[in-house]
């Protein structure tokens, strides 16, 4: 049976998120909720679900409401659902994966339109995620900036030291068939969001290498100062992790951060990854 329910949207921050209540994931969503949560999405870019218990078979049909789900193209999904890939780090390891600020494999030509991420086992303490807010990091830049950053391409590869080290321990027990491939795309540095029409900026220091047409040395000094820039606090959010959380962030305008404070703790998330469109200027 459909849950049709009107939702009720806290916001986090000021500069991003929003916590929904009122809402059983596990049960069946009617189209207007479902449009509810999808306009609160690109409202406040990344929104929090609490309590919520479901097997991952739920939490496929939830996600299945959203678009169309893709792999992972470097670690296999858990078994029985290629889709939903494990996100883990063990008490005996100590690089977590994901633990640098970026926007999800932005080094495919067609990125992510959005990520879910769902808590299974947490550590006692630590662990949280940060987000940040993309269109408001384009939009604080100067004219100048912004006139020169609009006509620029950015070079994004998946074999930057700093994203490549991050996945070692998944890659190893987690492989998927293409993880040993590199992959390389190019993005404007500043793209146009598909259902809004607001520009944000989209360089990360996980993937994005160079701008086209100039060396990795030319690029650096605009580059570094735009990743410090797109970071900061005022831009920002915090999300600390319960037993049943699950967040989805919108890929497009919202870079993440997971916070490797845990060591010695186990923790363990499940995320489903969503079709994204080329990103266009």
């Amino acid at each position: 049976m459909s849950q049709s329910k009107k939702i009720q949207v806290r916001p986090d921050s000021g500069a991003l998120g929003a916590e929904i209540g009122g809402v059983d994931l596990a049960q069946g969503l009617d189209d207007e909720t479902v449009a509810a949560i999808r306009s609160a999405l690109l409202e406040h870019l990344v929104i929090f679900f609490r309590d919520q218990d479901l097997t991952s078979a739920q939490y496929m049909v939830f996600a299945e409401k959203f678009g169309e789900l893709s792999e992972y193209p470097m670690i296999s999904g858990i078994e029985g659902y290629p889709k939903i890939i494990p996100v883990t780090k063990l008490e005996h390891e100590t690089i977590n994966f994901g633990g640098i600020w970026h926007s999800d494999t932005t080094y495919l030509e067609n990125p992510p339109m959005g990520t879910m991420l769902l808590a299974r086992e947490l550590p006692p303490r630590g662990g949280d995620t940060l987000f940040a807010n993309q269109y408001m990091a384009y939009e604080t830049l100067s004219e100048g900036m912004r006139k020169m950053l609009d006509g620029l391409t950015g070079v994004n590869t998946s074999t930057l030291a700093t994203a490549s080290r991050t996945r070692e321990d998944r890659l190893k027990d987690h492989p998927h068939q293409e993880g040993a491939r590199e992959f390389s795309a190019e993005h404007p540095v500043v793209r146009r969001h598909p259902e809004t029409g607001r520009k944000s900026l989209f360089v990360n220091v996980g993937h994005t290498e160079r701008f086209k047409d100039m060396t990795v040395e030319e690029s650096a000094p605009i580059l570094n100062q735009l990743f410090r820039h797109q970071v900061q606090e005022r831009f920002t959010c915090r999300f600390t992790w319960r037993p049943g959380s699950l967040v989805f962030w919108d890929n497009r305008a919202a870079q993440h951060n997971a916070i490797n404070d845990y060591d010695g703790f186990r923790r363990i998330m499940h995320r489903i990854t969503f079709a994204g469109d080329t990103p266009q200027s």
